[in-house]
């Protein structure tokens, strides 16, 4: 049966097509959209009365699936490299309390695809179960996710061998350091199995609409050749995707120097794993001849704006990007602007940094919408999937859209304003993902968010404080993060490398 939805105003491809007034969308049993037409009655003269905003639904190329913010277990204002340690204070909590809790406020924000870099292991049972719990989550919140099974075999504590970098830290660490933090490498061969043995799962269990599978190297720096080698041609057998981070710090960039002088996109690029099938999150310190190969070889970049703010770690070359034909898509990262994952206020600062100064334009609109909802998709569901088809609001495309508050808008009600000029996720007031409304008045249809916050937070606390060591690990780790500072400053870490 379909489903109409009228909105005062309809933006079906922002930045290359004008806003529409007075539409309806029709959607058709199959979650598609089956036209885009004037509403049959005129508009109301009422400027109070309730009328909305349509838009394409967002998606995030780039993110973990993390519910707490990393400022809560004290790791705000530290760089990256001191920065993924205090992850660890994070107690593992029940997978789909969590996984739910976070998708909840993802679509909340208008996010119908979603990226989630799985590096957080809540543990306590067989992963592929966890994995079940997640695909669940996103089953019954209804957001697509792409599932990468993050992959790592070295380094575990800085960008050299533990050992090495064990010398750096002052001696009452090292023990507690290397307990925790140094690598318990797993062979090659049993980290790919684990991949198709997840896979096999998605689909037995009738998820796969959902979940797409993805192998997740977590960096070339914690990632062998061997590995690396061996995802590259899985990848290819199975035209699975690969979401892998690149270049997300000035310490990275030295260590890729360093270790491949020939340079490090060649290096990706001679393993075979440079494709369609590959997303490389961040790109900061990419140089403008690596970004040529990428571009080149169909590889899609996923910026994350407000987290390399937040971990100091530069601002990415998206203009460079652009210009080099690169495609590039939105990312989260867990974080946002106030750690709220409020993706339109993300894309909008990700516009305003990199749209030009002046009268000089190096992102238009149309650039900012491939960028914020078409883009990120094939990163999410593969590039097998109906990719190329969303992020636009037009017959026989997913009916994947929001519907915002035209009314707390355009408040001042004085002239029709442009919506991507102050809209946030507290406007939306509806999301449609695959013609199934999954927010509606606000709130998430499919789950209880509130409910699930209070008992994760619940069991959280508890966790906490049934583990009185935590607070120990928390100043080991305030103290590791005083040692590494100096340890990236002086140029002669690289000879570790």
């Amino acid at each position: 049966m379909n489903t109409t939805h009228d909105c005062a105003w309809l933006l079906a491809a922002p930045g290359s097509e004008p806003a529409q007034a007075s539409m309806r969308l029709t959607v058709d049993a199959a979650g598609r959209i089956a036209s885009v037409a004037p509403t049959p009655t005129s508009p109301p003269t009422n400027p109070l009365a309730n009328r909305y905003v349509a838009l394409p639904a967002l998606t995030n190329a780039h993110d973990h699936g993390r519910y707490f913010r990393s400022s809560s277990v004290d790791a705000f204002d530290k760089p990256l490299e001191s920065w993924l340690p205090f992850m660890g204070l994070i107690p593992g909590v029940d997978p789909y309390l969590s996984a739910a809790a976070a998708f909840a406020r993802s679509v909340r924000h208008g996010v119908a695809n979603l990226m989630v870099h799985y590096t957080r292991v809540q543990g306590g049972m067989p992963y592929v179960d966890e994995a079940r719990a997640v695909a669940r989550a996103a089953h019954d919140v209804g957001v697509r996710i792409g599932f990468a099974i993050a992959l790592r075999d070295r380094q575990g504590i800085a960008y050299c061998d533990d050992s090495t970098a064990l010398a750096a830290v002052r001696a009452p660490l090292r023990d507690a350091v290397a307990a925790r933090l140094s690598v318990k490498a797993v062979p090659v061969a049993q980290q790919l199995a684990l991949v198709d043995e997840v896979a096999q799962m998605v689909e037995a269990e009738g998820y796969a609409a959902n979940t797409t599978v993805q192998y997740g190297p977590t960096g070339v720096q914690w990632c062998s050749t061997p590995l690396l080698e061996a995802i590259a041609q899985a990848s290819a057998d199975h035209n699975r995707p690969v979401h892998l981070h690149l270049l997300e710090t000035r310490y990275q960039r030295e260590w890729a120097d360093r270790t491949h002088p020939d340079g490090i996109v060649r290096f990706l690029d001679e393993l075979g794993l440079l494709s369609p099938r590959l997303t490389l999150a961040h790109c900061v310190w990419a140089r403008p001849n690596e970004l040529a190969l990428l571009a080149e070889r169909g590889v899609t970049i996923a910026v994350n704006t407000s987290s390399n703010l937040y971990l100091k770690s530069g601002i990415a070359p998206v203009p460079e990007m652009l210009r080099q034909g690169c495609r590039v898509a939105l990312g989260l990262d867990c974080t946002g602007l106030d750690e709220d994952n409020d993706a339109l206020r993300e894309l909008r600062l990700a516009y305003q940094l990199h749209r030009g100064w002046g009268f000089d334009v190096t992102m238009d609109r149309a650039q900012l919408w491939a960028f914020a909802a078409q883009n990120g998709r094939r990163s999410v569901v593969g590039a097998h999937r109906d990719s190329a088809e969303g992020g636009r609001l037009v017959p026989g495309a997913p009916a994947d859209f929001m519907l915002l508050d035209w009314n707390a808008l355009n408040d001042d009600a004085l002239l029709d304003i442009d919506p991507l000029a102050r809209g946030n996720g507290a406007h939306i007031e509806r999301v449609v993902i695959g013609g199934r409304s999954v927010v509606d008045q606000g709130r998430v249809c499919g789950v209880d968010e509130t409910a699930l916050r209070t008992e994760l937070l619940q069991q959280m606390r508890e966790r906490i404080a049934a583990q009185p060591a935590v607070r120990d690990w928390q100043t080991t780790l305030n103290a590791l993060a005083e040692d590494l500072g100096p340890f990236y400053l002086k140029s002669t870490w690289h000879g570790c490398c």
